[in-house]
């Protein structure tokens, strides 16, 4: 992507009506369209979305494109695409916009950060979708379903709160494994190493990002795991 092409679209994130940004790490304001300032931890619901209904995280979401897919389909539930990257949150949030999903929201900012932005008990469900497995064995802790980002979901999951992740990575999938089988906290529901060999166990599952089909090209499995975090 050209320098010009990016700073483009971060133009327009600035005029987005469903895109926040966080512009300091240690501090919860976020950055609305137009500049306004606002706080919406714990009021997600009331403040942006209007209703009462379900939220529901996609969590280095990419282009946005299973935040979109879900918020199509499932009109009963709200959902929140997070990613660091505003270029690439630009392509979901453009499409919501344009398709009037207004189920549909992006967070710009770092998802160790979720807790400043996000209150005790407010989010019901959280989707981790092909994100970065950080093979190195030094990276451990950056994965997303390692011990300190379950915890940190914890903080803002109701209890029993629904988490998915679904990736073409066999390390990142037994890591995961491993890390839920050793919380006392964490149930999982529901895994499979290869969700494509047969029916489809979950409607969800039939949506694919840019990168999916292209490891299905490529010849890799779809691993995925569904699990509660109490």
């Amino acid at each position: 992507m050209s320098k010009k092409n990016k700073l483009k679209k971060f133009s327009d994130l600035l005029t987005y009506s469903n895109v926040y940004e966080n512009t300091d790490p240690k501090d919860p304001k976020l950055v609305l369209s137009d500049g306004v300032i606002v706080h919406r931890k714990g009021k997600w619901s009331q403040d942006h979305f209007g209703n009462d209904r379900p939220i529901v995280l996609e969590l280095a979401c990419g282009r946005g494109e299973y935040t979109v897919a879900l918020a199509r389909n499932y009109k009963n539930k709200n959902f929140i695409g997070v990613d660091v990257k505003g270029a690439r949150i630009w392509q979901g949030a453009n499409i919501a916009l344009e398709e009037s999903l207004t189920n549909a929201a992006f967070l710009r900012t770092r998802i160790e950060q979720l807790h400043l932005f996000f209150g005790h008990n407010e989010v019901d469900e959280i989707w981790i979708t092909f994100p970065d497995p950080f093979l190195r064995e030094s990276k451990e802790q950056k994965r997303l379903t390692s011990a300190r980002f379950i915890d940190a979901y914890r903080k803002i999951l109701k209890s029993k709160g629904i988490c998915h992740l679904k990736t073409d990575d066999s390390t990142l999938y037994s890591f995961t494994i491993e890390t839920l089988l050793s919380d006392p906290g964490t149930t999982i529901i529901y895994q499979n190493e290869d969700i494509y060999a047969g029916e489809l166990p979950f409607a969800e599952l039939e949506y694919k990002t840019y990168y999916e089909k292209s490891h299905l090209l490529n010849g890799r499995k779809i691993k995925y795991v569904r699990f509660l975090i109490s």
